[in-house]
Formats: C-alpha cells, sequence, structure tokens
C-alpha cells in the first residue's frame, strides 16, 4: 500500500497507525480516511498484530476536518468521494468508526495533542483513549451548524451516560481532556509526553499475555453487550463463548502456563480459529 499520509509499523505485535499531517494538525480529508480505513483492515487481518495504536504526528492528534477549502468543505469532500447521493451518503468519520470497530483486535487510542470534531468522535469507537492533559477536545459540530457524525451519538451515550453526552453534544464546548478525567471519557490522561508510551504499553501488555482469539471475542461481547435487552441475553451469550473457549487449545495453555508459572505462548488466531456461531449478533437468536 503506497502511503502518503500515514506512517504504519509493526513491532512487538503491536500495529501503530501515525496520522501524517503535522502541518495541519493531522487535519481530516479524504485520503487520509482511506489510508486509515485500509490500515485498520490491514491489522485485522495480520496474525502477528495483538493490537493497534493510533496517533498523530506532531503536536496534535487531528484538529478535525480540514476545512481549508471553506464553507463548503464537507461538500467538496463528498464530492471528491463520488459520494453524492443523499440516500447512499455514509459520512468519513463513522467509516472509520465502523473499521476501528469491526477490527477484531483491540484499538488504542494515543491522543497526544488537540482533537476536535472527527479528531474526537472517530476515537469513541476505539476500546481506549489515553489522552494528553492539556489537549483540546471538542464535539464542536453544533457551532459549525453541523450534527454529530461518526456513530458517536451511539458510542458517546454508552461511554460517559446521556446527560453528560448531550452536554458535550449540545454546547459543542472546546474543553480540556484534564477536564474530563474524572469521566469514562477517556482510560488515562497524562502530560502529552507520556501518551504513547502508556498507549503502547497497554497494547503490548494484551500483546504479550492474552489469547487474540479470547481478545476478539471478549471485544465484541462487551460491545455488542451493551445493546442486549437484558442480563439473560447476555447470559446466554457468555455461556455458549465460554463453553466453546473452555474446549480450545489456547484455555489448555492458559491454564498450564499459569501452573508452570511461564509466559504462555497462544497460537490461535481470530482470523482462523473463531467459533462457528461468531459473529452470533447477526442471527435472529442466540
Amino acid at each position: 500500500m503506497d502511503l502518503k499520509y500515514t506512517i504504519y509499523e509493526v513491532k512487538d505485535r503491536v500495529a501503530l497507525i501515525t496520522m501524517n499531517r503535522p502541518e495541519r494538525l493531522n487535519a481530516f480529508i479524504p485520503a487520509l480516511r482511506h489510508e486509515v480505513i485500509d490500515l485498520l483492515k490491514q491489522a485485522d487481518q495480520d496474525d502477528q498484530v495483538r493490537a493497534v495504536v493510533i496517533t498523530g504526528a506532531g503536536r496534535a492528534f487531528c484538529a478535525g476536518m480540514d476545512l481549508a477549502s471553506g464553507g463548503d468543505a464537507f461538500v467538496k469532500a463528498d464530492i471528491e468521494d463520488n459520494n453524492e447521493d443523499p440516500i447512499a451518503h455514509r459520512d468519513g468519520g463513522g467509516q472509520v468508526a465502523l473499521a476501528a470497530f469491526r477490527c477484531r483486535k483491540p484499538v488504542i487510542a494515543a491522543m497526544n495533542g488537540p482533537a476536535v470534531g472527527v479528531g474526537l468522535s472517530m476515537t469513541l469507537a476505539m476500546d481506549m483513549r489515553v489522552a494528553a492533559e492539556d489537549a483540546k477536545m471538542g464535539l464542536v459540530f453544533t457551532r459549525r451548524g453541523l450534527t454529530p457524525e461518526a456513530c458517536s451519538t451511539w458510542f458517546l451515550t454508552r461511554l460517559i451516560g446521556a446527560a453528560k453526552a448531550l452536554e458535550l453534544a449540545l454546547t459543542g464546548r472546546v474543553f480540556r481532556a484534564r477536564d474530563m478525567a474524572d469521566t469514562d471519557l477517556f482510560n488515562y490522561v497524562l502530560p502529552a509526553e507520556e501518551v504513547l508510551p502508556k498507549a503502547m504499553e497497554l497494547a503490548r501488555e494484551i500483546a504479550q499475555n492474552a489469547s487474540a482469539t479470547s481478545v476478539a471475542l471478549a471485544k465484541a461481547m462487551i460491545w455488542h453487550g451493551v445493546s442486549e435487552p437484558d442480563p439473560q441475553a447476555v447470559h446466554l451469550i457468555d455461556s455458549r463463548v465460554f463453553h466453546w473457549v473452555s474446549r480450545q487449545d489456547d484455555a489448555k495453555e492458559g491454564i498450564e502456563s499459569f501452573l508452570e508459572k511461564r509466559p504462555p505462548e497462544f497460537k490461535m488466531s481470530p482470523t482462523k480459529d473463531m467459533p462457528d456461531f461468531y459473529p452470533w449478533w447477526s442471527e435472529t437468536k442466540v
């Protein structure tokens, strides 16, 4: 893949995706979006990758949509994408969010600097967020005559509750990450220089210690479990998944490595070794 606006590296079974338009604070453009989506898909299919970290080059994570072209910036982006049909239209941030959501590997946002508009909304579908304490953040859409996108109304409400989600979305205010440190919007709020190391530490912890298939299943169980109607429905899914994993090679290795006091050597792959009922949420009944 010929990358112009991103950098992709894999080390210690962790894929690092860096949005690389530092001169524009990594502002969002269609070409950048396409690269991030393609790299998330690549990481999902690569058995050598156990976790993904996304960050920004320079002093920003992502300053939102690149508005340099003026008031018609979003219209022009749609035209560039041949995405003019109002029925078939799909917003760009939502495409990134869904790529992160569908990735079977954990996706961690290392928000090293400002993250505004889509720069924040697309991270809500990621599994963890580590933010720079002084970084400016904001879902500023209503202040631009727009509405939230990137599936953010679904994810934000589940992360921080309806009341706080409404406050952020309706005011469109810009805040410092540290102002939201006592909510579940971020997993960690740290000095900027500690953000990427912490995100990589989390990713390596998963990559080195956890079964890739167990991680993929647990990620799906948590995200899809929030939409189940009651605990009984979740119990049926939990039971079905646990019954399957407990009979697999990774469970045997996990128990034996624990008893032998050694690091586990998990060999199962989420691209090849998932249960035949995955994805269970596509069924009408469990």
